[in-house]
């Protein structure tokens, strides 16, 4: 114990100064240990959640405004259904845009109006089987999107998002496909380009310093669980349990831009 009063002084200095360090440390730690180069959003409230994509993030959505049906049967219902229901008090707002058998050229050609007129926070985009498919088909009417055609218009659209609005937080999903019936034709061909493909967004993902989901990976380690057409019925349409993964999986990645998501 302090014996005098200089003693006493240090001692006090001591505590306080303990007490201090006791108050900021946990705050430090919790900066360093997350993940340092993905800036969280300084907007978190009456956010917009645009999905963007081909027939499996159309879902079959309508296309009124018949608010029992507008976001499909796919992962973006599910994912808006769980926010939208979670954090009413943040007045989410969540638009399906997907459209079935759509390639990165299609996205471009109807980008504003179904992009930029809607001024998204949040802008998730699932395309490239379809890009993929038309490099490789063998009809001589369909123009092929190579890959890359595929990489620069891709970038091409994001640059409008960004230039919109330079606090847009993107999502990446990676494209996926699996071995079937529907996809077995040319499979070793179809398999390579996808894959390229799947090395293109992830290198935009780093380059735009967006939110990367990997689908195929996700994917990959569900099926030791179960075979993949428990997942993807088709080798390229995820069933009910495959939609749920794709949900699951973006609301992980989602939760390092938007920290109030805990899931």
């Amino acid at each position: 114990m302090p014996t005098n009063k200089n003693s006493r002084r240090i001692f006090l200095k001591t505590v306080a100064a303990g007490s201090l360090t006791t108050l900021i440390i946990p705050n430090a730690l919790s900066v360093a240990g997350s993940d340092m180069y993905s800036p969280v959003s300084k907007k978190e409230k009456d956010l917009v959640f645009l999905f963007q994509g081909d027939s499996i993030t159309d879902g079959n959505r309508g296309r009124n405004s018949d608010p029992n049906h507008i976001m499909g049967h796919g992962y973006a219902f599910s994912i808006a259904t769980r926010l939208g229901c979670d954090f009413p008090e943040r007045n989410l707002t969540f638009i399906n845009r997907g459209i079935s058998g759509n390639k990165v050229t299609d996205l471009e050609k109807r980008w504003k109006e179904d992009c930029l007129d809607l001024k998204p926070d949040v802008l998730s985009v699932l395309i490239g089987i379809n890009d993929s498919s038309s490099a490789i088909a063998t009809n001589p009417m369909l123009l092929p999107v190579t890959p890359k055609i595929f990489d620069e218009v891709y970038r091409l659209v994001l640059d409008q998002a960004v230039k919109q609005n330079p606090d847009i937080i993107l999502v990446l999903n990676q494209p996926f496909v699996f071995k079937s019936k529907s996809t077995e034709k040319n499979w070793e061909q179809r398999l390579a380009d996808l894959t390229e493909r799947q090395k293109i967004v992830e290198k935009i993902a780093e380059d735009y310093n967006a939110v990367f989901v990997k689908l195929q990976d996700a994917f990959d380690k569900a099926c030791k669980r179960a075979p993949a057409e428990y997942w993807i019925w088709d080798g390229i349409h995820p069933t009910v349990a495959g939609h749920e993964l794709i949900t699951r999986e973006w609301l992980r990645q989602i939760r390092k831009r938007l920290r109030f998501i805990k899931y």
